[in-house]
């Protein structure tokens, strides 16, 4: 392991009309191939979705909302201790929660059929939103893995 000081974390700016940095983080997931704009317009479509089918909430609140329940609190890791592997729970720190929260909220987007993306990312915002979906049966999975294998975390260092 190399002892040369740890990479700082850049500071990502606000995006554009909301001057949000959480939702410009999203949008850059959602890119693809440098294509920045067409990403910000996917998340805009998919905000203006929103504000349509939530009348009493802001759509920024909606997607943090959203965010916040499909943020996993615990995960499984491999560890190998004498020859054998044991999946063991640990903590997730709220960097890397937000990341599989962001993952999982776009590859399920991506997945649903029949629509635009705009449509499919603001349905699946909604869902998690509401607390049902994909999202958060993956994250819901994620806590069940996490929980069987309580055992094996004095394993965890």
């Amino acid at each position: 392991m190399g002892r040369r000081k740890e990479a700082l974390k850049r500071k990502t700016p606000g995006d554009p009309i909301y001057n949000d940095v959480v939702l410009e983080k999203f949008a850059n997931n959602l890119m693809y191939e440098g294509k920045k704009n067409t990403s910000h317009n996917i998340v805009y479509g998919a905000l203006e979705i929103l504000k349509t089918k939530v009348k009493d909430k802001e759509p920024l609140e909606v997607f943090r909302q959203a965010l916040q329940n499909a943020m996993p609190l615990l995960e499984v890791k491999s560890r190998r201790v004498g020859g054998a592997t044991y999946q063991v729970p640990l903590e997730i720190k709220k960097d890397r929660s937000m990341a599989l929260a962001f993952r999982w909220i776009i590859n399920y987007s991506r997945s649903r059929s029949g629509r635009s993306m705009g449509e499919n990312l603001a349905n699946e915002l909604l869902d998690a939103y509401n607390n049902q979906g994909s999202t958060i049966k993956k994250r819901e999975d994620t806590h069940k893995m996490a929980e069987a294998n309580k055992a094996f975390s004095h394993f965890k260092w």
